[in-house]
């Protein structure tokens, strides 16, 4: 690691040396108890089954975990989201509100029914969807509400659910960044009328692929059931995906917790970094996942440099920072959702929104903390040098 003592040091990207030279950690951990129950399901052959009891254990642990009685494996969390808006009854013509800075998938899932995204902006704080934008996007044609809680950030679920209920509207609440996190003193996901999981490649609970929806609403259940069942499982979580996420819903709580431990570490540190602002927490009686960690990046406070390649420069430094997602009307025709009002934020949330992905939240050590801020500081001390790089 680069010695801060001795001075600023050239940034990797215009050729010095980088702050982890190793890169960022790995994912998946090398986890010796998923090991075991690989070794396990190999012995026994119930890698290979149809019904080998992993799903069904891991079905009724969710279950109890989360107190909701119906738990529906699946085999991504963007086919639980359809299968969601397939058991509200989400048809052609129908308007479904969601925040115009989200996964591009949900969006295209509510194409995919023929239904109509409709985007409200976000508040500024943390780019997540403004409630104060719920009451002019609402239509007869309104059937349902998509949130996502995603990059640390929290959607104001108690004020969107008073909101549901005063309207008749069903809420699908998107937690699949932020299993076993905690808002307003209820598990994420918990408070919609269904929530969602994903077990993707690098989530905070992994097979690679998967998913799972939940819900208290047999109407619900049952309607997925219909339409997934057809003669067997069309969507279906297998039993060797399902066997190595027992373990880590072992962890999961203990891990949540180091996660939350070292963001507020790594908090303090930014703070003496004018223009890079992690996502502001507000909602009390709550702890949010960090599948990643969102930052806001003010590039008029970087001498010009750009929000894409400033993460390139912390790449080149070994730190895992990424842009955000594009927000949905810019990179989509108009003709395909409609608006409630204008989207500022979500103008400036598809600009400067950068993600630091989880693994090295993980860390045991502070040093490994500072280097993101130290990697941080070396590229603002050469921001414009770096602002005047060519494109690649």
């Amino acid at each position: 690691m680069s010695d801060p003592s001795n001075g600023p040091t050239r940034p990797a990207i215009l050729g010095g040396e980088a702050v982890r030279p190793s890169g960022p950690p790995d994912w998946p951990l090398r986890d010796e108890a998923v090991l075991d129950v690989l070794k396990l399901a190999w012995e026994s052959g119930t890698w290979g089954h149809y019904h080998g009891g992993h799903v069904k254990q891991l079905s009724d642990r969710v279950s109890r975990m989360l107190a909701v009685e119906h738990v529906i494996p699946c085999a991504s969390g963007t086919v639980a989201i359809e299968l969601a808006l397939r058991g509200l009854k989400i048809g052609p013509g129908d308007e479904v509100i969601l925040s115009a800075y989200d996964f591009k998938g949900n969006f295209q899932n509510i194409l995919t029914l023929g239904a109509v995204p409709v985007l409200v902006d976000v508040g500024e704080r943390d780019w997540h969807l403004s409630t104060a934008d719920l009451k002019a996007a609402v239509t007869p044609q309104t059937k349902a509400l998509l949130v996502s809680h995603l990059h640390g950030g929290m959607v104001a679920m108690p004020a969107v659910m008073e909101f549901a209920r005063e309207n008749k509207l069903p809420v699908i609440e998107d937690a699949c960044q932020m299993p076993g996190a905690v808002i307003g003193g209820r598990q994420a996901g918990t408070w919609g009328d269904i929530g969602i999981w994903s077990f993707g490649g690098s989530k905070l609970l992994t097979a690679g692929r998967g998913g799972l929806l939940y819900t208290n609403r047999a109407d619900v259940a049952q309607r997925v059931h219909l339409y997934a069942h057809r003669g067997n499982e069309s969507y279906p979580l297998s039993e060797l995906q399902a066997a190595v996420l027992g373990p880590q819903l072992d962890a999961l709580e203990q891990r949540n917790a180091t996660r939350a431990s070292n963001v507020k570490e790594l908090r303090e540190l930014l703070l003496t970094i004018p223009g890079l602002h992690p996502f502001t927490e507000s909602l009390t009686d709550s702890q949010p996942g960090f599948y990643k960690l969102g930052l806001q990046f003010e590039t008029a406070l970087w001498g010009g440099l750009s929000r894409d390649r400033f993460a390139q420069a912390m790449r080149a430094e070994g730190i895992a920072i990424d842009p955000g997602f594009r927000s949905l009307h810019r990179i989509h025709s108009a003709r395909r959702f409609r608006t409630a009002s204008l989207l500022r934020e979500a103008d400036r949330a598809d600009e400067q929104v950068l993600t630091l992905h989880h693994p090295i939240l993980l860390t045991e050590s502070a040093a490994e903390l500072r280097e993101i801020a130290i990697s941080a500081r070396k590229i603002r001390d050469h921001a414009e040098e770096i602002a005047k790089l060519k494109a690649e």
